[in-house]
Parts: structure tokens; C-alpha cells; sequence
């Protein structure tokens, strides 16, 4: 279980965060330099070099979108420009592709952060680049919701690469894209001149991934727990039925891949933000703002409660809770991870995604009402931290200038054996 830290100094954690944009700044250059996007996508290091793997083309926004973001905090126009140019000479592919169920990575990391600048007036206002990411953005919301399985006359999901039976733990975080759209003014326009609200289609899935993918302890299956996560739920795309977990990634159907769950996390808090800028009126034929933030406030504690309880001491989670090499390493979960160990990997990246979604929560509910969700917040703020806290520190923090990795230990595909081991 993570042992909560709640004494980590504001100066500690402004050290820390200083060295993360000083080491980020170099290998964002150093990624600009060497690496030719026409090679594809970067995603994971080989000996300190990023490679690609042909399988979809979901990071290349991050490519992209991490020199915008090095902008946001660190000042320097170099990378804004790095970012823009790179977005207006590579991104147009993702807009209108409709294989993937990814536009939120890409899309939202590069076109978003840009307008999200732009509205914040930290770039100069312009008129025809504001109308280019504007439209860029609606266009990925639309074709993003395109890509659509019904299962039921209220109900469906955004299906993933793997067909129309196939529901991901990760597509919720690309509802940002369906989110950014339909507050943009902008419908999908489908067969007969039908158009189709984007909002609905984000409440649908992330009505159908609370439902199907994140377990409540409630007796649903041998293996439900509260909190558990299956990275995939299977359809019959025919009549809708509902037929077993399943995981692309993971170790098992019956276990947790964490980054997986740490999606989940983020991804309901994100959307609980989301729903926090919406009126009472555009929520009405939901059920209203209470039933839909019930619903999305159950997905993101049960998922943050079970990350919490089934994370190593210092926040940072194995690749997966049901991996069989675990049995060897002995009480794990009352100690920090070890990344080290010969046994299983841990996964840095899903910590990552984790703490933001544990950050986001916790301010969330700190700024409701109710005394037990405000300490409920401060409990889920506290932990991200945690978990930041450990990675923006050896051994994950990666300072050598020779590595182009930003965080160590991250596992990109443990089944498939894609991730880079060192000897040794």
C-alpha cells in the first residue's frame, strides 16, 4: 500500500520538479535532432535512443506535444516554435484517422495545448492559427466519435483498434477529444444528415467503460474487486451482449495491468473537471449533473482506492497486480518498488499517468462539499504527490544527457517483449 506522504516541503518538490524541466528541455533537443519523424513515432529507448514500433501511431503527439508543455513551464520560445511547426507539418494525418481510438493522445497533446495557450494568452493571439486549431480540434472530436459500437438504444462505447467488439480501459482519456468538440460548437454529422451529439456519445462510453470495465466488488465475477480494472471488455457487436474481460497489455483478464488502471484514473477525473463547465441544462437528458458526477466520481475513487491499496510504498505500481513473478518478491507492497528486482518490472509510466489522475481527483473533491470527500481529496492529492515525488527523483528520474528516456522504468509491452532490458 503507498505510504501516503504528507511532508514532502514545497522547496523539496520545487528542486525536484526544476531538475524534471532541466533534464526534459535536453532530450526534447535531443529527440528534435536526431530522431527523423519520418520513421514513425517514438516509443520506448534502446540504449538511451528512441525507436519506433509499428503498431499505431499513438505517441507521436506526445513527440510533439512535450516541447509545447516544456514551453508552459519553462519559458523558452524554442520549444514553443518546435512544437507549433512540428503540429502544422506532422499532425495533420491523426485529425482524420479513423483506424485508432487514440485522438485524445495525439490530438488534444498538440492542436489542444496550443488553443489551451492561446486562451491563456501565453502566445500571441492570431487569428487564422486560432481558427486552424479550433477546427483541427473538431474535426478530431467527430471523427473520434465516428469510430462508434451501440449496444443498447442508449448505450455504446468508442471501440478500439482491435474491431467493434472491443472496449479499452484507455479510450476514456481520449474523451477529452469528443469534450474539446462539442464545447467547440461542434456536431457529428452522420448518415441522412443525423446530427449526433458529441457530449452524448462521451456520457455513453463512459457510462459503458464504468459499467464493463471497472469492477465495485460486487460480486460480478470470481475476481471482483473493488477497484479492479480490465483493460478490455468484449462484445458481441451484433445484438450488444455484453461478453467477457479480456486485456490487450496485460497479464490476465482477471488481473490489473496498472497502466490501464491508472487510465481510469485520470481519465474520470479529467472528465469530472469536464462536467464542472457544462450547465445544468446540456446535462438534464443525462439524468442530471448529480447522477452523471455520481457515476463518474464512483469509476475514479473505486479505481484511485484500489491503486492506492495495491501500490508499493513509494507510489510506484509492478507492470501488472496479478504478474506471477510477484510471489517471489514477498511483501512488495509494504516496501518501495524495487526496479531492480529479477522478477517482474515496474511501470514508471503508469505511476505517471496515475499521479495526475490522483492530483486531479483529490482537487476535485477538495473543493466540494462535505467533510469526508474533502478529506477523501486530500488523502487522493497527498498520494499524487507520492507518487510524483518518487519519480522526479533516482531512480526514475533520468538526468544523463546521453539518454534521451525522460523517466526510467517505464514498460511500453511486456507481453510482446517490446520494452529494451540492459544486460544486467
Amino acid at each position: 500500500m503507498i505510504r501516503i506522504r504528507d511532508d514532502l516541503r514545497p522547496a523539496e518538490l520545487r528542486r525536484r520538479i526544476d531538475r524534471l524541466w532541466s533534464a526534459s528541455g535536453e532530450k526534447i533537443r535531443s529527440i528534435e535532432t536526431t530522431f527523423d519523424p519520418a520513421r514513425g513515432a517514438p516509443v520506448f529507448t534502446v540504449e538511451g535512443r528512441y525507436t519506433t514500433q509499428g503498431w499505431t501511431e499513438w505517441t507521436q503527439g506526445f513527440q510533439f506535444g512535450s516541447a509545447i508543455l516544456q514551453y508552459d513551464a519553462a519559458g523558452d520560445e524554442a520549444f514553443l516554435e518546435m512544437g507549433r511547426r512540428a503540429t502544422r507539418e506532422r499532425m495533420a494525418p491523426h485529425l482524420t484517422h479513423f483506424g485508432v481510438h487514440d485522438h485524445g493522445f495525439n490530438n488534444v497533446s498538440t492542436y489542444g495545448n496550443l488553443l489551451r495557450l492561446m486562451n491563456e494568452g501565453r502566445i500571441a493571439e492570431n487569428e487564422w492559427e486560432r481558427e486552424l486549431y479550433t477546427l483541427a480540434l473538431k474535426i478530431s472530436g467527430a471523427v473520434q466519435a465516428r469510430r462508434w459500437t451501440r449496444i443498447a438504444a442508449d448505450r455504446g462505447y468508442v471501440y478500439s483498434f482491435n474491431g467493434p467488439h472491443s472496449l479499452f480501459a484507455d479510450t476514456i482519456r481520449s474523451m477529452r477529444s469528443l469534450a474539446l468538440s462539442h464545447s467547440l460548437g461542434h456536431v457529428l454529422m452522420d448518415e441522412n444528415d443525423r446530427a449526433v451529439s458529441l457530449l452524448d456519445r462521451l456520457i455513453q462510453h463512459a457510462r459503458t467503460t464504468a459499467e464493463h470495465i471497472v469492477y465495485y466488488g460486487e460480486g460480478r465475477d470470481a475476481y471482483d474487486v473493488r477497484g479492479r480494472v480490465a483493460h478490455e471488455a468484449i462484445f458481441n457487436p451484433s445484438d450488444g451482449s455484453f461478453r467477457c474481460p479480456s486485456t490487450q497489455q496485460g497479464y490476465s483478464p482477471l488481473s490489473t495491468w496498472t497502466r490501464g488502471l491508472a487510465w481510469i484514473i485520470c481519465g474520470y477525473a479529467e472528465e469530472l473537471e469536464y462536467i464542472e463547465t457544462l450547465s445544468d441544462e446540456e446535462l438534464e437528458p443525462f439524468g442530471g449533473r448529480g447522477t452523471v458526477v455520481d457515476e463518474f466520481l464512483r469509476a475514479a475513487r473505486a479505481s484511485a482506492d484500489f491503486y492506492i491499496e495495491s501500490t508499493p510504498a513509494d507510489g510506484i505500481p509492478y507492470w501488472d497486480t496479478g504478474a506471477p513473478g510477484l510471489c517471489r518478491l514477498g511483501d512488495y507492497l509494504d516496501r518501495p518498488a524495487d526496479p531492480y528486482n529479477e522478477h517482474e518490472p515496474v511501470d514508471s509510466s503508469a505511476a505517471a499517468i496515475a499521479a495526475q489522475g490522483l492530483l486531479r481527483l483529490g482537487r476535485c473533491l477538495m473543493a466540494g462539499s462535505g467533510e469526508e470527500a474533502v478529506e477523501d481529496g486530500k488523502r487522493y492529492w497527498a498520494a499524487g504527490w507520492t507518487a510524483a515525488g518518487a519519480l522526479f527523483d533516482a531512480p526514475y528520474l533520468c538526468e544523463d544527457p546521453a539518454h534521451q528516456g525522460l523517466i526510467l522504468h517505464s514498460v511500453y509491452h511486456r507481453p510482446r517483449g517490446w520494452d529494451h532490458v540492459p544486460a544486467g
